[in-house]
């Protein structure tokens, strides 16, 4: 066993996808900045296709996209970890990119935001679909960074594509001078702020702080951060929409599909941390931000600024600077029958001692490919053999994928009760229903972001686990009943007194 090894060869990848290889693809490329018309091109064609494929990064978007199609007549399912919501007669999908159906064989497939593909958990998903989509036309929208290896890889694979590029349909430009100036104040802060601006943070406590203190003075505001679930951010999107929000706060939540009228994008800071350190804002983040400033069809131009003068030269060099990714292999994934042979191989039913034997052992072959990292399924891989040591391996697979973030503890918790209840063949039902959630203090908001999460989670497993998840059905029911209640909380919510960079000021002046 110490010289077995697993191969993975560019063509055994590409013969996986059946389907796409049995059709003469054609690729188009609308790549460019945002507010320059790519995805609109892009779906005119699928709307006009006898049959088609949206493929999002978010359920938010995939979601929106399934809305346009039905209000233009057009009947389209909705597929998503967490729904499925068929409509009888379809031809239609929008799905997110990870539930791309391989199998069905549409005319038209819309793959967006290419340059996802550098995200370092969820990018082997945007390199399935680009080898797998089983269209005969394929749309690939986004940003030029990742142009040049994808193209090399539809050249191998001996397919043909066009490059549309498309350029902003309203011109962006930095603002002269600073919102504060020299040094940052609360108050020129209060004084420069106007209708339809969009102010941008880095963390959820940053935004709900400023969109509190924004509201203190007089303007009415939506907030938008990662936590809150699509639903709510597009409820708050709507509000801002149609004019029942003057100002926007946000995280760079707002920089992936969100099609906001948005005026001027001011910066609450240039850094953000990144799960190991906090680092300077790099070209494409600023680019997909500042980027949603400038409406077409409603503001001529857009605008961008900062708190300090000291922060202009970095965001000004960032949206002039080449953003061309330094991406010249795309990530894949390891299958469920990768593992599952390393299991026989290895005459083992831990997950997390195959998975790193693959990751040691596995040769990817092609000069095009790499093996995605898998962190975060190596962690849960862990706890699943931790907790559920005798599960059946397929099992073991299904929840190391599921969609948590492991290092908050009481995701944590709920992923382990899940777990064991599968482990237990014990049914499972959706959480409970608290009090609280009919009335309009804000004071637990947290808590129902936190049940929001584990409603997402049981919607989740519910499609895997029918059996045991066995409230499927009543999740829209509960999920609605929070959305609500965290909408009301965001209207009336305190804030958490200073900003991080406010408390890093004090910090300053006590040294």
């Amino acid at each position: 066993m110490a010289r077995y090894s697993h191969i993975i060869d560019l063509d055994d990848y590409a013969q996986s996808f059946s389907k796409a290889r049995s059709l003469a693809r054609h690729h188009h490329f609308y790549v460019g900045p945002t507010n320059s018309g790519k995805t609109y091109q892009a779906l005119n064609a699928l709307m006009q296709a006898p049959s088609g494929i949206y493929l999002a990064p978010l359920r938010l978007l995939a979601m929106e996209i399934r809305d346009k199609l039905m209000a233009a007549g057009i009947p389209c399912n909705l597929i998503t970890g967490e729904e499925r919501l068929l409509v009888d007669g379809a031809r239609h999908t929008a799905s997110t990119i990870e539930m791309m159906n391989t199998k069905q064989v549409v005319d038209v497939a819309v793959i967006d935001e290419i340059q996802m593909l550098q995200d370092p958990d969820r990018g082997s998903a945007w390199t399935a679909a680009l080898v797998g989509a089983p269209a005969r036309q394929v749309f690939v929208c986004g940003s030029n960074a990742v142009t040049a290896p994808c193209l090399a890889l539809i050249t191998h694979l001996n397919e043909r594509y066009t490059i549309t590029q498309c350029e902003r349909m309203t011109p962006l430009l930095m603002e002269e001078h600073s919102i504060c100036g020299q040094r940052y104040s609360k108050l020129k802060l209060k004084h420069q702020l106007q209708v339809g601006d969009t102010v941008i943070a880095f963390s959820r406590k940053d935004v709900l702080t400023l969109s509190a203190r924004i509201r203190n003075w007089g303007y009415r505001v939506a907030s938008i951060y990662g936590a809150l679930s699509p639903e709510v951010r597009r409820t708050e999107s709507e509000r801002f929409n149609c004019g029942d929000a003057d100002v926007l706060v946000a995280t760079d939540a707002i920089g992936m599909g969100l099609n906001l009228p948005i005026r001027r994008v001011i910066f609450a800071n240039t850094h953000k941390f990144d799960g190991v350190a906090s680092r300077p804002l790099n070209a494409t983040e600023v680019r997909q931000i500042a980027g949603r400033a400038g409406r077409y069809g409603i503001y001529p131009t857009g605008f961008v600024n900062v708190l300090e003068d000291d922060e202009q030269l970095h965001i000004s060099h960032m949206l002039t600077t080449d953003d061309t990714a330094h991406l010249t292999q795309l990530p894949i994934a390891l299958q469920f029958s990768q593992l599952a042979e390393v299991a026989n191989q290895l005459f083992t039913n831990r997950i997390a001692e195959c998975l790193a034997y693959l990751i040691q052992h596995t040769q990817v072959i092609h000069p095009l490919l790499h093996l995605t990292k898998m962190d975060a399924q190596y962690t849960q891989a862990l706890l699943v053999d931790a907790y559920a040591p005798n599960m059946a391996m397929q099992d073991k697979f299904i929840f190391t994928c599921a969609p948590i973030a492991i290092q908050v503890s009481i995701e944590k918790d709920y992923f382990l009760l899940c777990l064991q209840s599968v482990d237990n063949h014990l049914v499972r039902l959706l959480p409970k229903s608290p009090p609280w959630l009919d009335g309009n203090h804000p004071q637990h908001l947290e808590q129902a972001e936190q049940l929001s999460q584990h409603i997402s989670v049981y919607a989740w497993l519910s499609f895997k686990f029918p059996q045991i998840f066995i409230e499927g059905n009543a999740v829209q029911g509960l999920r609605s009943k929070v959305s609500r209640y965290i909408e009301r909380a965001l209207l009336i919510q305190k804030g958490y007194g200073e900003t991080s960079r406010e408390y890093d000021l004090v910090g300053r002046k006590k040294r």
